[in-house]
């Protein structure tokens, strides 16, 4: 009884390692063009949800009032598209002179210049009790620069 107890408690622990277990067991549900297609339930379905989510948890003032502190969003994106990134390219200097394999420090780089997700600056904001709505302001604008930079540019 213990046991099934434990794994109430735990439960997203519990379904984060059973998704995984399917992943391994059958990992073409997950590729691109496969029955879940990530391509579009990721990018774009999976996003909004959250951010959907988070919105109608927060008051409309809320989010008007947060929406005015132009110096602490400015602040966050050239922290996040930035400060972060290039500390990360310094990093990878150091990096690079050590017999780490290459493509695990490209793996670093790419890393180091995405935006935050969108779940985790907005869940970690909230659990430590942080302006909700202005991380979700920020995670939203930082995946929408992201997204607009992937985006074709007129015609070629």
């Amino acid at each position: 009884m213990r046991l099934l107890e434990r794994m109430r408690k735990e439960w997203f622990m519990v379904g984060i390692v059973l998704a995984i277990a399917g992943a391994k067991l059958e990992p073409s549900v997950g590729v691109n063009g496969g029955p879940l297609k990530p391509e579009i339930t990721v990018s774009y379905i999976a996003v909004a949800t959250i951010f959907f989510n988070s919105g109608l948890s927060l008051k409309t003032e809320e989010l008007t009032s947060a929406l005015v502190h132009i110096k602490l969003h400015l602040f966050i994106q050239i922290f996040t598209l930035a400060f972060f990134p290039a500390a990360i390219w310094l990093f990878l200097q150091l990096l690079s002179i050590t017999p780490i394999n290459e493509w695990l420090l490209k793996g670093l780089q790419t890393v180091g210049c995405m935006p935050p997700p969108v779940s985790s600056a907005v869940i970690l904001t909230k659990a430590v009790g942080g302006n909700e709505a202005a991380a979700i302001f920020n995670s939203a604008f930082g995946s929408f620069l992201l997204l607009s930079s992937r985006l074709p540019h007129g015609p070629r």
